[in-house]
């Protein structure tokens, strides 16, 4: 009589600084060695989008790679450091950025930073819920979207597809709303003929406002145009945004004031 393979949890934490914090809450096994998902998710076969994992942790690395490529079909590279995830970026070919904040060379906003110089790919950043302030500058500084650590393995792979589908064709037709042109073609701003740096969703959420300039839009309908129908991350995301939409135009010919807040509505773009 043969007895059954020995099954083990996968370690879902460590002792980090003398503090253990979780790392995913995925119901993940070892069976003789090979790792096993256990949720009920389905493989997803092939993997078509790259994603560049930034985790210094091994055990929370192993996990994130284990479910991004056999639960949601992911193809993905690992980079432990800050340096070694720039260098890997600067290579090319990625989709996405999965990005924990607490990075043993650097801080993880100094890659955000780095890579928003560049580029407008997706950045999903990871991190303990104490470290909100570091979050609320992540999507300050065009972070797209945020995770609190344990991370569900069906709302990572359901927030990575939704931040790395393909976009549609949009309207190109340059949007004016007083002395403020939005671009969507080169997705440029200026402000009577000034150059304005909105870059990332902070530009994506000033082009549909500018679209229904005068019109109070809705919280919900704000996050459904600007970040995706299924989009389920941050509460606080659209808040941070609108909050560095105002920081950049207040010395601006525009001002803060241009985009008001409209009481239990949502928000509006006057001229």
């Amino acid at each position: 009589m043969h007895s059954s393979p020995a099954v083990r949890p996968l370690a879902s934490q460590t002792q980090r600084c003398g503090v253990t914090t979780a790392l995913l809450s995925v119901p993940i096994c070892r069976v003789d060695g090979r790792m096993m998902a256990s949720d009920g998710l389905p493989n997803m076969g092939t993997a078509v989008t790259r994603v560049l994992v930034v985790e210094d942790d091994p055990a929370t690395r192993e996990a994130l790679q284990f479910v991004l490529q056999r639960v949601g079909g992911f193809d993905t590279t690992v980079a432990e450091t800050g340096g070694a995830a720039i260098a890997a970026f600067a290579r090319g070919g990625f989709d996405a950025i999965l990005l924990d904040l607490r990075l043993p060379d650097m801080s993880g906003l100094d890659v955000c930073r780095a890579v928003r110089r560049e580029s407008r790919i997706p950045i999903m950043v990871m991190s303990a819920q104490a470290d909100e302030v570091d979050v609320v500058v992540g999507l300050e500084l065009g972070a797209d979207d945020y995770m609190v650590k344990p991370l569900g393995t069906g709302e990572l792979v359901a927030r990575l597809r939704v931040l790395t589908r393909p976009v549609a064709a949009e309207d190109a037709s340059i949007v004016t709303v007083g002395p403020l042109k939005l671009d969507p073609a080169s997705r440029t701003a200026t402000v009577a003929g000034e150059p304005l740096r909105l870059v990332g969703k902070v530009f994506d959420l000033a082009l549909e406002l500018g679209r229904n300039q005068g019109r109070a839009m809705s919280r919900q309908e704000l996050l459904r145009a600007v970040w995706g129908p299924d989009f389920g991350g941050y509460e606080r995301t659209l808040d941070v945004h609108i909050h560095r939409l105002r920081r950049l135009l207040a010395d601006s010919p525009m001002g803060a004031g241009c985009v008001q807040t409209v009481r239990g509505v949502g928000f509006r773009l006057d001229a």
